[in-house]
């Protein structure tokens, strides 16, 4: 773990950051806290349960819980954590919201799509179609009484690539609540959740593409092609895979959500991205306190869409004196 102290601050709180690799990506942590030595122990258990989370939400580790169900929840109800049952009906949920544009029952075609990007070439279409026959969030159930998960088909395999990073940001900063520390920021490549703000501000502040944004006690996910995707054939396609037609996306799309946590804002960004711009942000404008920003590329021309609450993020953050 690298621990860096930043700047001294307001009372008798300073500012430290530290980092470490989780998930595949670096998670960042910044907190305001008494003295280096609660700072230092603060980082130690909230990184602690991000690699608590990952050996069960993974599906690169062979033995994760996830990775277990696929096998011990077919046909007949298996019992499984909180944390995986939490996320897995969150992704119902959402499922359910967006017409199954965000799906983590996928994992067949999203590691097809993985060959690809490695071997460079697209994925075999009979291969594809075959990966289809195992998916379908409507083969999955839920047991809330039990705590039980039930498949039904062998041979499905779960991805929760699109919400598990946001939903171990959100239990990251719960972890810091519940040892006294409030004023955090957990950052994990593009998901981000924000406890309550630096000492004397209204929140923290955070650039999306032209807009600052100034956030406390919320996340923020985007969803967007950048940094992995398959050239073949001329096109560009994303790591992100429509559930319908199996392809990686090519149209040239970033989406910006802000949500109450994590795990929401992470699963409706890649949903928006799969939906596009005008029917991802209809469904954004009926989710309550969720607000997006849309940037689309298409011949050449941008378009830039803003929800109607993101337009009033940056409104009305008065800071409060009266917490440390």
């Amino acid at each position: 773990m690298l621990l860096i102290t930043l700047t001294a601050s307001a009372g008798d709180l300073r500012e430290f950051e530290a980092v470490e690799p989780h998930m595949g990506t670096l998670f960042r942590i910044k907190l305001y806290a008494a003295d280096e030595q609660h700072a230092a122990a603060a980082f130690r258990t909230a990184f602690d349960r991000v690699r608590e989370l990952d050996a069960s939400l993974s599906d690169y580790k062979a033995d994760s819980e996830l990775n277990r169900i696929v096998v011990t929840a077919v046909g007949h109800p298996a019992g499984v954590s909180e944390d995986l049952f939490h996320v897995l009906a969150t992704s119902q949920k959402l499922a359910e919201e967006t017409g199954g544009a965000f799906d983590v029952t996928l994992g067949p075609v999203i590691r097809l799509w993985r060959e690809a990007r490695k071997n460079n070439r697209l994925p075999d279409k009979l291969a594809l179609e075959e990966a289809g026959k195992r998916c379908g969030y409507r083969k999955l159930h839920l047991d809330k009484a039990n705590r039980s998960v039930t498949l039904d088909q062998a041979g499905m395999q779960l991805d929760l690539g699109g919400i598990a990073k946001g939903y171990a940001a959100d239990m990251a900063l719960g972890t810091l609540k519940r040892l006294g520390i409030h004023r955090a920021l957990i950052a994990a490549s593009g998901d981000l959740a924000f406890g309550d703000p630096p000492p004397g501000q209204c929140g923290w502040k955070i650039g999306v593409d032209s807009a600052i944004l100034e956030l406390r006690n919320a996340a923020v996910s985007t969803s967007g092609d950048s940094e992995q995707r398959l050239d073949a054939g001329g096109k560009l396609y994303s790591h992100i895979i429509d559930p319908i037609s199996r392809m990686g996306l090519t149209s040239r799309i970033t989406v910006t959500i802000v949500s109450p946590n994590g795990a929401l804002s992470d699963g409706i960004a890649t949903a928006v991205s799969v939906l596009g711009a005008q029917p991802g942000m209809e469904i954004v404008e009926r989710m309550d306190a969720v607000a997006a920003l849309i940037v689309a590329t298409e011949a050449g021309m941008r378009n830039r869409t803003e929800s109607t609450r993101f337009s009033r993020l940056t409104r009305n953050c008065v800071p409060d004196p009266h917490k440390r």
